[in-house]
């Protein structure tokens, strides 16, 4: 009786410590696959959470012109200019007018009584014939143009009379030449308002040295004022929140946000007062992409 006591003591132990190993070895392996679950979610986190660098367009900071200006047309002349009448069968010989240039003193036209017809400065020939049937179609007209400095008469609007005085600057533009400008000034006023237009009368000088424009064609006229020289920015560069204006500026691959005072736009840029240097580096392109503080890529030379 006493053998069979201790057996069955003996089975009762061994289940025990069965049971407990189980559940020993079941608790270590929930604890092993909670921990890897964690590290290979953090691992998938990191993986997939870290973004690219974002990559963006910088300008650096430079001194603009910054002005302002009216615009309006008018035709040009020649600022001297002269108009002589021959006849026909006073022209000594054969006639050569057109796109000839001549010099002060040189002979224009040689005439059968050995007078001459000599030019009075230098400048551009042309010639009209009289159409036949008209009073004097016997005749020939010869112009003289003195094409190196051109004049072009405008009309200015009465609310810039304040503006408008002699020596501005103009910036001058043909439709023949659309990416040239020409430069030049106001060189006179009038003195009156014209009451029909409630406009007033003005001469722009334009140096036309290479003989460009000539008489007749039609010019946009751009007069320059208030002209100023002060470091600018793209105005794609500037964010305006309310009543405060900013832009990030790159240092070392990293972006800083600088408030800045804004002045005069011209031609797509803003002058700025305050706030930035000349030659910092301000991203123009893909402002949206960053914050203060945040790693870019730079992807223009500047």
């Amino acid at each position: 009786m006493m053998v069979l006591g201790l057996n069955t003591d003996s089975s009762r132990m061994k289940t025990s410590t069965k049971i407990k190993t189980f559940i020993i070895i079941f608790l270590i392996a929930i604890i092993v696959v909670i921990t890897a679950r964690h590290f290979i979610g953090l691992h998938f986190k990191k993986k997939f959470s870290v973004r690219p660098t974002p990559g963006v367009i910088v300008k650096q900071v430079e001194q603009s012109r910054f002005y302002k200006s009216i615009e309006t047309f008018g035709t040009a002349i020649a600022q001297n200019s002269k108009t002589y009448r021959i006849k026909k069968e006073d022209v000594a010989g054969n006639l050569r007018i057109e796109n000839r240039f001549v010099k002060k003193g040189e002979v224009i036209a040689a005439l059968k009584n050995s007078n001459s017809i000599v030019a009075d400065f230098e400048g551009k020939l042309g010639k009209r014939e009289i159409a036949q049937g008209v009073l004097g179609s016997d005749s020939l007209i010869i112009t003289l143009d003195d094409l190196k400095k051109i004049v072009i008469d405008i009309k200015i609007p009465e609310s810039f009379v304040g503006i408008l005085k002699k020596g501005l600057k103009a910036e001058i533009t043909s439709s023949a030449f659309p990416t040239k400008i020409f430069k030049g000034k106001v060189s006179s006023t009038s003195s009156r308002i014209d009451p029909s237009t409630r406009s007033i009368l003005a001469r722009i000088l334009v140096n036309n040295k290479n003989f460009e424009i000539i008489p007749g064609q039609l010019m946009t006229v751009k007069i320059i004022y208030d002209e100023v020289v002060e470091i600018g920015v793209p105005e794609s560069a500037v964010t305006i929140q309310g009543n405060t204006s900013f832009v990030y500026v790159v240092n070392n691959n990293f972006v800083e946000k600088r408030i800045i005072k804004t002045g005069n736009r011209n031609f797509g840029k803003i002058s700025v007062l305050s706030g930035i240097n000349e030659g910092d580096l301000v991203i123009s392109e893909g402002v949206s992409k960053v914050r203060d503080k945040t790693k870019v890529k730079i992807l223009n030379t500047k």
